[in-house]
């Protein structure tokens, strides 16, 4: 049993070797089979990168004589155009040679042509110096003889002759200026006659006088000790809170009212006419009538510059604009209510900028407009034109507008067409007969002053002062003064007036030179 597992053993032992050998010796060839094939992979590998190799060198060379080829070609081209160029220049240049050999033997042929003149000019310059000399020796013996004939020298006779012709110069200028004049003035006139008067018969308005005090009525005397109250201390916190003075004297069943501002005495006038229909009269509730009242007219002012921008058919004002232009209903110039007058000149100003194809609606706003810097000329300095226009641009105006208000009184330059139809509508509103009032003492001594400047001219015998000073009449001697004199003496005259006199509208200078002959029959 023993010796056949021995036996066994020794078999498997055996066998066991032998398959390793085996397993190696096959292990052994096949790693040198891959060797060799890898070898051939190799040598395969080689040989194709040789000839491809081979290949790329082939084509570097084809490639290398394309280029030396082309470069070759270019060259020969670039050489070729370069020599064409070249012969073309060269051509050139000799084309110019010849043109410069040309002009410099025209150069030489005229130098020597003006050498030839120069010395023929020098020739006649001599003989006209010659000439000279003896038509100056001629015209000095003429003078000379002339002189002893004549009795004065030639710069006597030049003066004279200055003074005649300077003489006749300015009869003939002051002749064709007043033909021209006359001629413009007639097409002038007419034209503007009939605008203005068109305007004017289509605008009518009624002006009140204003004055410094107002009338109050009440319904008995005993209602005027309620308003003095008891030691007068209801008329004077009415006084203190309207800023007016009252006047309680022995007018039967009246109150006066004074006071300068027109705003005041309103406020004033319809607190009291409150308070006495109210019948409670204290301060505490006079105090509280007259804010009312101040709220109220603040209320009517901004109507009615509403109802009037409505009847003139205008839009898109500033609100804080319209308050201002409201303030005017209470101011007034020479007697002239502003606000109306605004209005009337805006309807002027619309007719008259309507005959003349402008535009009409700028032409009412800057007219409407022009005086509302009278509302706070009494609370800010400065012309009433300047102020007005800085409202007028603080709100939003256009720059037309701002100019035709600030230009209104001539104040700066107007820039459009409307800004003088403007300062034209104003003046014809504001010098209309009965427009305006004017202090007696002033109104007296603007119609002294203006005959006095018409005798203060060279030949006036007497002058007049006529139409409520609208109109000056001056008759001149007819010895002194010639028709051409007498018309330049007017437009002296108007001139000085412009320059010397402040007045509202305008004043006609009418000189007056006329001649009599008188003769008696026995």
């Amino acid at each position: 049993m023993s010796t056949s597992i021995v036996m066994y053993i020794l078999v498997g032992l055996v066998g066991a070797f032998l398959g390793a050998g085996l397993f190696e010796l096959v292990r052994r060839s096949s790693v040198t089979a891959k060797r060799a094939q890898e070898a051939d992979q190799a040598r395969q590998t080689i040989q194709n990168a040789q000839r491809e190799a081979e290949n790329i060198v082939k084509e570097a060379k084809l490639e290398a004589k394309d280029l030396v080829f082309q470069s070759k070609a270019e060259l020969e081209k670039e050489q070729k155009a370069k020599l064409l160029e070249l012969s073309m220049t060269e051509k050139r240049l000799v084309q110019r040679e010849e043109a410069i050999d040309k002009r410099i033997s025209a150069l030489d042929k005229r130098e020597a042509d003006g050498q030839k003149r120069d010395q023929d000019l020098i020739r006649k310059e001599e003989k006209l110096i010659a000439k000279e000399a003896a038509c100056a020796q001629a015209e000095r013996e003429h003078r000379e003889a002339l002189e002893r004939v004549a009795g004065m020298t030639a710069d006597e006779a030049k003066r004279h002759l200055l003074q005649e012709m300077e003489s006749q110069a300015r009869l003939d200028a002051a002749g064709i200026a007043k033909r021209t004049l006359e001629e413009a003035r007639e097409n002038a006139e007419r034209e503007a006659r009939e605008i203005i008067t068109t305007s004017i018969q289509r605008v009518v308005r009624d002006y009140v006088s204003e004055s410094t005090i107002s009338v109050v009525p009440i319904p008995n005397d005993a209602m005027k000790g309620r308003i003095i109250g008891r030691e007068g201390r209801n008329i004077r916190a009415i006084e203190a809170a309207t800023g007016i003075d009252l006047i309680i004297d022995e007018t039967p069943e009246a109150v006066i009212i004074s006071g300068f501002d027109p705003l005041r005495r309103e406020i004033a006038k319809v607190s009291l006419e409150r308070l006495m229909h109210d019948g409670r009269i204290h301060p505490t509730r006079i105090e509280e009538i007259v804010e009312k009242v101040k709220v109220d007219i603040d209320k009517l002012m901004y109507e009615e510059a509403e109802k009037i921008i409505f009847e003139l058919g205008l839009s898109d004002f500033h609100p804080e604009l319209i308050k201002v232009l409201g303030r005017l209903k209470y101011r007034t110039s020479y007697g002239q209510n502003n606000l109306y007058h605004a209005r009337e000149a805006s309807y002027i100003c619309g007719i008259m900028a309507s005959e003349l194809g402008l535009d009409v609606r700028l032409a009412r706003r800057g007219a409407l407009l022009h005086d509302i810097g009278k509302a706070v000329s009494h609370e800010e300095e400065g012309p009433h034109a300047m102020l007005g226009a800085e409202i007028a641009k603080k709100y939003g105006e256009s720059e037309k507008i701002v100019n035709a208000i600030a230009a209104h009184h001539e104040q700066v330059e107007p820039i459009c067409p409307e800004s003088v139809l403007v300062a034209a509508a104003e003046a014809l509103s504001a010098a209309r007969p009965g427009a305006r009032r004017e202090a007696l003492e002033s109104y007296v001594k603007r119609l002294e002053k203006l005959e006095s400047l018409a005798h203060s001219q060279k030949g006036v015998q007497k002058a007049y002062a006529i139409q409520a000073g609208r109109e000056i009449r001056v008759i001149v001697r007819q010895e002194d003064v010639t028709d051409s004199e007498s018309f330049q003496l007017s437009r002296e005259l108007a001139k000085k007036i412009e320059q010397e006199l402040t007045y509202p509208g305008q004043i006609k200078v009418t000189v007056i030179r006329e001649s009599r002959y008188i003769e008696y029959a026995k």
